[in-house]
């Protein structure tokens, strides 16, 4: 099996990286190969040896015919000299078309040979960035917009793939067609054809890199607006139902046309600098060519050169400088393929906000006790979350933390299942069974604790797949007996598809209850020891969430869990109850304790009781009403 490079990520970059340095990186990617690239760079000399032979050989024709002319001139075009002089014609002639055919065997062997190379290195490059992106913290990806970040990783693989394909197929054959015809040039003519081909060569190539360079920046531009445009469009189509809600589809399409306006401001500044680039590369070929020319056009006039002589020449310039004018594209591209990477490398050199430390063991779930032991946490430094929250969830026990809307209850949930780490500096830690889960591999943390979230997002596939999820190696007996703890199996058979029906755009096409009900379904074919329940009921009728809490009743009774609610009478069961406000533990008990406390837990409790019987009075108003 081919090893490919797995370099740990370091400290995300400040400022952008240099063309070099993107180069140096994607390196070790290429060189896994190292002898398929060594017969690669093989043929590309042998193709490049081989096109030189071709005006060689056209040379010997036309210097051959123009003898047989002479001869035909004189009238001895018969004699033996002649028969020969045309045979030999014809053995040049098989020789021009066997040079012809052995450069594009050569070359079609090179791309042949090299293109396991590049598209191994594009798919180990792109996995890795999808591996490391997955491995970065919530906060990143809080904070980027996944449609830009995509774009950045599209553009990357495919900068990979123009690199090599313009650098391996266009520049490095041309600087030694280049190496190749200036030797020549120095060993079987005079220097001054070798000198006029460099100062052009050297001026074309220093004008290009100039203007280029200068070029750059509106490129990158035109990078970043591209990709805030993009954001935009598929952050609206994502929300295309609040969209709609609000009627503001002008308002998300001017916002989008005004990237799209920014966009061609600066393409237009692009293609302005670019018209300007062709045109200067235009001015030094042409010079350099009537230089060139003139001076063979001179030795064949003074009989120094022949016609052969002349033909090699202007074929040599052709030859050099047809390559060389796409250069100036081929140059721009490639600036633009390091660019597109130099983003992407970016992103996998985002430093890990919670990595696993090099010691990390995996976890070994003994009983399941949680303990949170005096926690105090913030997302920003200005404002704090958690207070110095101290409570513990005994083996197989049930524990619920409820409180109203921002007192820190699905931050605890968050830190357990280590979407951000915890300070060391200020004290404090959570651990499972006597081990700080900063001193565990999150890969055996988070396979040990299960989740039913108050906000379920679906995968855009089936319903057997997301419900599969949970343990993709079930069997199919397994996913169905999960999805009917759930109480959703004879929903799902009664669609025309069923288990293979389609939940759409982050499970759009299923109401809020069916959602939580495939939640509730993944997380028992888990089967995890530990269980974060945050508001699993939220979205569920009186009937469903009755039914479904009995269910999550009785899978809790052997396994340690952790309630989040707002609604307190699914928590009325739980052996803890804590009472949380503004980030502080306030009370803690039964439900029946916290009741004859008369605390903030009472007065909840009370004022919940209230509005169901005000519910309960207006439904049985209502159904009292004669039609």
């Amino acid at each position: 099996m081919r090893r490919f490079p797995n370099a740990e990520p370091g400290p995300l970059p400040q400022g952008p990286r240099n063309d070099w340095q993107t180069i140096r990186s994607l390196l070790p990617y290429l060189t896994t190969y190292k002898w398929r690239v060594a017969f690669a760079l093989t043929c590309l000399i042998g193709a490049k040896v081989a096109n030189l032979g071709v005006p060689i050989v056209m040379k010997r024709i036309v210097d051959s015919l123009a003898s047989v002319q002479h001869l035909t001139a004189l009238g001895r075009a018969s004699d033996s000299p002649g028969i020969v002089l045309i045979g030999g014609i014809g053995l040049l002639v098989v020789a021009y078309a066997g040079a012809r055919l052995s450069t594009s065997l050569f070359t079609e062997l090179r791309e042949l040979l090299f293109a396991k190379v590049t598209e191994s290195a594009v798919r180990q490059l792109a996995l890795q960035v999808f591996r490391h992106l997955h491995s970065l913290s919530l906060r990143f990806h809080l904070e980027r917009q996944t449609g830009g970040m995509s774009r950045d990783i599209e553009r990357g693989t495919r900068g990979i793939q123009q690199l090599v394909s313009y650098s391996l197929y266009s520049i490095l054959p041309t600087l030694v067609e280049v190496g190749l015809v200036l030797a020549f040039f120095v060993t079987k003519y005079e220097a001054y054809y070798a000198i006029v081909t460099f100062i052009a060569l050297v001026t074309y190539i220093v004008f290009t890199v100039k203007v280029t360079e200068w070029r750059t920046h509106f490129r990158r531009t035109m990078n970043d607006l591209d990709s805030k445009a993009n954001s935009r469009a598929i952050d609206s189509l994502l929300n295309y139902e609040t969209v709609k809600y609000f009627g503001n589809e002008e308002w998300e399409t001017r916002r989008y046309d005004e990237n799209l306006r920014r966009y061609r401001a600066a393409a237009i500044k692009s293609q302005r600098s670019l018209s300007m680039l062709n045109f200067g590369q235009q001015m030094i070929i042409g010079v350099g060519l009537v230089f060139i020319l003139w001076r063979a056009t001179q030795g064949v006039m003074a009989g120094r050169l022949t016609l052969g002589d002349l033909v090699l020449i202007n074929t040599f310039m052709l030859q050099l400088y047809i390559p060389l004018n796409f250069l100036g594209v081929v140059y721009r591209e490639l600036k633009q393929a390091l660019t597109d990477m130099d983003r992407m490398f970016t992103l996998l050199g985002a430093g890990r906000e919670v990595p696993d430390a090099p010691n990390a063991q995996p976890l070994a779930v003994r009983g399941g006790e949680v303990r949170f032991d005096n926690v105090s946490f913030a997302y920003e430094k200005a404002r704090q979350i958690l207070h110095g929250v101290d409570f513990t969830i005994p083996a197989g026990s049930t524990t619920a933390v409820v409180g109203h809307s921002g007192s820190g209850k699905s931050t605890l949930g968050r830190l357990l299942f280590r979407f951000y780490d915890l300070d060391r500096a200020q004290g404090g830690g959570i651990s499972i069974d006597g081990q700080d889960i900063r001193d565990v591999t999150q890969d055996s943390l988070r396979a040990a604790i299960g989740i039913v979230p108050q906000d379920t997002v679906l995968f855009n596939d089936s319903i057997y797949y997301n419900i599969a999820y949970g343990r993709p190696s079930a069997s199919r007996e397994d996913v169905i007996a999960a999805a009917r703890a759930a109480h959703i199996h004879e929903f799902i058979e009664a669609l025309p598809a069923g288990y293979d029906t389609p939940v759409g755009e982050r499970g759009l096409k299923l109401s809020g209850g069916e959602k939580q009900r495939v939640a509730i379904a993944r997380t028992l074919l888990k089967n995890p020891p530990i269980l974060i329940f945050d508001e699993a009921t939220s979205a569920l009728d009186s009937k469903s969430e009755r039914a479904i809490q009995r269910e999550l009743d009785s899978i809790a009774r052997e396994r340690t869990t952790l309630i989040i609610a707002h609604r307190l009478s699914t928590v009325v069961h739980a052996q803890q109850i804590i009472v949380m406000d503004h980030g502080r533990i306030v009370e803690r008990g039964t439900h029946a304790e916290l009741l004859r406390a008369g605390g903030l837990f009472a007065q909840m409790w009370a004022l919940q009781q209230q509005r169901a019987e005000e519910a309960a009075l207006d439904q049985r108003d209502t159904s009292t009403i004669p039609e």
